[in-house]
């Protein structure tokens, strides 16, 4: 090992870093693997300022991401709300915020996943210090809730945080509310429970936001990235009761969020803003529509899981033949084979209208 590596903490030499869509990369023309929109908007930029320090929390961001998290008679100030630097700065910060990490003499804190899941839970911990316990989901995909409240509610237990995804990236899994809320109870005084939001515009009906101010210990994080079409810019948020925020808002860095960022951000939240996403929205969750009930059609998909976020989540009787054809004609997907539980399985965003049909086209080939 060389000189500098060895001075890394061991965890951070051990670990084997989160492979994003662009750090595994592909050759193609068609990007389906990252799930991100297929168009963008434009946007105006104010450069007059940008030689000062931006607002610890923009208060023209802030106020308007409220107004629009206000729905289904849920109703948030600027105090329950908090801007990161995506949803993974949120994951980052909350760990951060409510973990003890390990140490000599003890074991430390840990957060509890439920996988298959979104692998940023897992990462962050572990570079964080903090030990990670698992609930696997259940013969359907869905959140073992009883297996869940045991384990944070065990004698030796020291989750402080559990993550739960709805979408579930990858299988598309929604939370139950009634059974959440019997979580959010059994689990009061001992762990918070994170709600991950980022697919929700996508099925907004779902949401659970109308519970946070009810329930001191649940998280929600959202995410410009997907049916804003912003991933570039990298904003997210995090809804909470105010006493959470408090608390995270004393880890976050000083400056979390760029003016440039901000400016676009409240701008996509504009009226005109979340008139053009919910647009989008309509249009991607048709394309999705017209996709899965394709798949549905084809020999060689074995199984469809529950479409409910801008992908859709396929089981193929082979899925290296699939890949295969898809790389050869220029297609880039996200492969998920390899994963516990998710054999044979590939994760396709839901693009424009022509990069479905060149997917379907490719597929009906096989």
């Amino acid at each position: 090992m060389s000189d500098i590596k060895h001075l890394a903490r061991e965890t951070v030499q051990a670990l084997t870093p989160y492979l994003s869509a662009r750090r595994i990369g592909g050759n193609g023309d068609v990007w389906l693997n990252a799930n991100e929109a297929p168009d963008c908007s434009e946007y105006q930029l104010d450069c007059s300022n940008l030689n000062r320090y931006p607002e610890f929390q923009p208060p023209a961001l802030i106020a308007a991401y409220a107004n629009y998290a206000s729905i289904n008679g849920a109703v948030f100030t600027p105090e329950q709300l908090l801007t990161t630097r995506g949803a993974d700065e949120s994951i980052e910060v909350l760990i951060r915020t409510f973990c003890e990490p390990a140490s000599a003499t003890t074991a430390g804190d840990s957060i509890l996943i439920c996988p298959p899941t979104y692998g940023m839970y897992a990462i962050s911990a572990e570079t964080c210090g903090v030990q990670v316990d698992k609930v696997e989901l259940d013969a359907q995909f869905n959140v073992d809730y009883s297996a869940v409240e045991q384990a944070v509610n065990a004698a030796d237990s020291q989750v402080k945080i559990v993550f739960l995804c709805a979408p579930n990236n990858p299988t598309g899994n929604m939370l139950d509310k009634s059974k959440l809320v019997k979580l959010l109870q059994a689990t009061k005084g001992k762990a918070l429970i994170v709600a991950d939001e980022a697919y929700i515009e996508f099925c907004p009906q779902l949401s659970q936001a109308d519970l946070i101010n009810a329930h001191e210990n649940l998280v929600i994080t959202r995410t410009l990235s997907k049916a804003f079409a912003l991933a570039s810019i990298r904003c997210g948020f995090t809804v909470a009761q105010a006493s959470v925020i408090e608390m995270m808002s004393k880890v976050i860095a000083p400056y979390p969020v760029p003016d440039p960022v901000a400016q676009i951000a409240t701008q996509a939240l504009s009226e005109q803003g979340l008139e053009i996403m919910r647009e989008r929205v309509a249009i991607l969750n048709n394309n999705r529509m017209v996709l899965a009930n394709a798949l549905q059609q084809l020999d060689c998909v074995e199984e469809i899981f529950p479409a409910t976020g801008n992908f859709v989540l396929a089981r193929f009787k082979d899925s290296k033949i699939v890949w295969q054809a898809f790389s050869e004609n220029g297609i880039i997907m996200r492969d998920f084979a390899s994963k516990e539980r998710l054999e044979n399985c590939i994760r396709i965003t839901v693009g424009n209208v022509e990069e479905m049909q060149r997917t379907l086209k490719i597929l009906n080939s096989l």
